[in-house]
């Protein structure tokens, strides 16, 4: 049997501090809630204003790096290119903007601002208008500002320094080495804790919205005898997701979630008031530009409301804590995209389906209660926020149909929810292992089941809500320490760049080969096999960087040679407050060129022996060199590298090689 692949302080460290809120909540179940809402309205209290600067930083920041010099720097090695076509891409991202608070919340928030805004007349024409800026604010380009951070900071470090995707490797420019301690062992315990949080808070509003359903269309009681039993139900089929594999059942789940949500938001567009939906998006969208920057820092201060806490900064939190795993998802398929595609994409591309969505429910239903439901829809929503979206299709056609499909999509939502943050907490809890055991998955799979189950018990969605504000609060510190951290390495990174390109004394960053022109034509016209390539590697590669560490050593400049990966070899000698010089050579594969002679037999893939270094630079192939040529190769780019760092306009950042391999 496969052992369990675990980072232990991390995984020790996040079952403790999620041990304590579970042991308050099952042993102190009366004084739970109340306590967990004292600790939030303190937090609030002291440092609302804290999360709301936070979050206005994030969104700055990612549109300086997206519009600024920093937005041509790539998501890996400069040469790679996107894992996925840009359509298939953007799909990927607009299946991410949907959740269980898109059907939780599609109704129920503009109807519950319409009926009480923070500023004006209730239910009014004003309360209208406020109600959707309202709601776009809280659903738009800021939340996705919160996921763009942690997305692009483990995507940059993952695939650019060859880091792994954890939290902590977002911080290597600012803690180098010391990332591996104490303090990078708390940031992913932070992460943990605060995505087992964040999703126990959407397994609890999702648990509601079906008991809810349940109790609308078969008549089954509302409460938590209920809400238990379905939490076990949907973890169950959750981690039989989780068994199935990523690309299985996560996958099948939301492709088909996603279909049947549009296919509901068309219905409902159709048979609704379509022409003056379209209209309202238009100004809904108007008046959220209008206001962004005075709601981005608007923290009431001089005439304080519960308003904001109860929804703005319960919001920021709420996201804050689920940026881990949606960050962890929007990075793992944005490798070789630049930085600038991924903030746009990211930041607008979801937003504007959510945007979308909300008009066409939240502008039907205010639509709705001002005509035909007479007010009767809005003080549903007002008595239970979980039942709006049933009451909602009642005044609509089909609504057998249209709420059992609701039921449907939150349960699966449900699902998809539970598996995919039980593999981000997984690959967190493993130091950045995504190839873990299963058991091991199916374990944070049902601790998230068994969080929300006992949060919900010590006090319902309040209490879910509380904790989430308190887990969330560490890990915005750790996000801002991530902004500044880009900016320290995509800065020194492009001036590295900007130095190879503009400096003539350096010297060529070609291959110095040495190799004849007739060898180096059949090199172009005839594909190495991959056991070619390695055999090269074997036999030329590894002898020609075990001398040069050698030598570098026996000079005082202590090297080593990593080959903790079959496809790769690294020369990597270590420096105190620069980057690491570092030559690597992998085995990399590409489709030839239709003019070259293909050996019978053999699959139409050109097998390289390709270099790469800690700038992210791009590489070359090796093949057909000898071992003194490769150590004159070396022996350039080591001149490259000291140049660089020596220069007094260069203050490099320490990095590792940012090779996929994992070395």
């Amino acid at each position: 049997m496969k052992p369990f692949v675990i980072n232990p302080p991390v995984f020790y460290g996040s079952l403790f501090i999620i041990g304590i809120f579970l042991a308050i909540g099952v042993f102190m179940p009366g004084e739970a809630g109340l306590l967990f809402s004292a600790v939030q309205k303190s937090i609030l209290s002291a440092f609302g204003w804290f999360y709301l600067l936070a979050v206005a930083i994030f969104l700055l920041s990612v549109l300086v790096l997206a519009f600024g010099r920093f937005g041509q720097l790539k998501l890996g090695p400069d040469d790679s290119v996107p894992d996925f076509r840009f359509t298939s891409w953007v799909a990927m991202l607009f299946a991410a903007g949907m959740g269980i608070g898109l059907m939780f919340y599609a109704v129920g928030e503009p109807m519950t601002h319409y009926m009480a805004p923070p500023t004006a007349e209730p239910r009014s024409i004003e309360a209208m208008r406020e109600a959707m800026t309202v709601t776009f604010f809280h659903w738009g380009i800021h939340a996705w500002a919160i996921y763009a951070v942690v997305g692009l900071s483990l995507a940059y470090f993952g695939y650019r320094y060859n880091l792994p995707l954890t939290i902590r490797s977002g911080l290597y420019p600012l803690l180098k080495n010391r990332i591996d301690g104490p303090i990078g062992h708390a940031v992913d315990i932070f992460a943990i804790v605060g995505t087992m949080f964040g999703i126990a808070t959407s397994l609890g509003v999702g648990v509601a919205q079906i008991n809810a359903g349940l109790n609308h269309l078969l008549g089954i009681p509302i409460g938590t005898e209920i809400q238990l039993p379905l939490i076990a139900a949907v973890t169950l089929v959750a981690t039989l997701s989780v068994v199935s594999g990523l690309d299985k059942g996560v996958r099948i789940l939301s492709e088909t979630n996603l279909l049947l949500a549009i296919l509901l938001m068309i219905f409902v567009l159709i048979v609704g008031p379509t022409g003056q939906i379209f209209r309202d998006f238009v100004q809904n969208l108007g008046m959220y530009l209008d206001t962004i920057v005075l709601r981005s820092f608007n923290i009431y201060a001089y005439k304080p409301t519960p308003w904001i806490d109860i929804w703005t900064l319960f919001y920021w939190a709420w996201w804050i804590s689920w940026s881990p795993f949606v960050g962890m998802f929007i990075a793992r398929i944005s490798r070789g995209r630049t930085v600038r595609e991924f903030v746009m994409a990211v930041l607008f591309i979801p937003a504007g389906f959510t945007f979308f969505w909300m008009t066409v429910f939240g502008n039907t239903a205010m639509f709705i209660d001002t005509g035909v439901a007479s007010g009767a829809l809005g003080d549903a929503v007002a008595n239970d926020m979980s039942v709006a979206l049933f009451r909602f299709f009642e005044y609509l056609p089909l609504p057998a149909i249209t709420s059992t499909l609701a039921v449907v999509l939150v349960s699966i939502f449900f699902v998809t929810s539970a598996d995919s943050g039980a593999l981000v907490v997984d690959a967190i809890a493993a130091g950045g292992e995504t190839t873990t055991t299963t058991g091991q998955r199916v374990f944070w799979c049902m601790m998230e089941g068994l969080v929300a189950g006992c949060l919900l018990l010590a006090g319902g969605l309040a209490t879910l809500q509380s904790v989430t504000v308190a887990s969330a609060l560490p890990f915005t510190v750790v996000m801002l320490a991530l902004v500044w951290s880009l900016f320290r390495g995509m800065r020194e990174d492009l001036a590295q760049r900007e130095a190879h390109q503009g400096q003539s004394v350096l010297p060529p960053a070609q291959p110095a080969s040495g190799q004849t022109w007739q060898r180096r034509l059949g090199l172009m016209l005839t594909a190495a096999t991959e056991q070619d390539v390695r055999r090269f590697m074997e036999k030329n590669v590894r002898p020609a960087l075990v001398q040069m560490a050698e030598e570098l050593t026996a000079q005082g400049r202590i090297s080593e040679i990593l080959t903790e990966d079959a496809d790769a070899i690294v020369l990597r000698s270590p420096a105190e407050g620069v980057r690491d010089f570092v030559y690597g050579v992998s085995l990399t594969s590409h489709r030839v060129a239709s003019f070259t002679t293909v050996r019978a037999g053999q699959p139409e893939l050109r097998y390289e022996a390709r270099t790469y270094f800690s700038s992210g630079n791009r590489g070359y192939d090796l093949m057909g060199m000898s071992r003194d040529q490769i150590l004159a190769d070396v022996l350039i780019q080591f001149e490259r590298y000291l140049h660089l760092v020596n220069s007094p306009d260069m203050q490099l950042v320490h990095g590792a090689p940012e090779h996929p391999s994992g070395v």
